[in-house]
């Protein structure tokens, strides 16, 4: 873990200093890639609109599903999304996660 803090939103920005700023998908991955895993993530869940193929971008909840995946475990998260069910799907992944590599990381 390296000592810098994540904060995935594609329109707002942090309340307080000391935050990396991404705005999608693709440069979050990229910024855990180039800087290491963050002490903190705080996610939004809706990422925009893509106009070019009329879609939406993927989502915070991606962000966190691809943390996931790749076996990265952030303990210290907030989800600040406007969305309650984007929210809580961030928290409920991420959470159960947790509990299951504090079951299974030293059985």
């Amino acid at each position: 873990m390296t000592n810098y803090k994540l904060y995935i939103d594609d329109i707002r920005t942090p309340k307080t200093s000391g935050w990396v700023v991404v705005r999608s998908f693709d440069e979050f991955v990229y910024t855990i890639k180039r800087k290491g895993i963050p002490s903190e993530i705080s996610f939004d869940h809706d990422l925009g609109w893509d106009y070019i193929n009329n879609q939406e971008m993927k989502s915070g909840y991606d962000c966190a599903k691809w943390l996931v995946e790749n076996d990265i475990l952030i303990q210290n998260f907030n989800v600040h999304s406007a969305n309650p069910v984007g929210a809580k799907n961030i928290s409920c992944l991420l959470e159960n996660f947790i509990r299951f590599k504090e079951k299974y990381e030293y059985a």
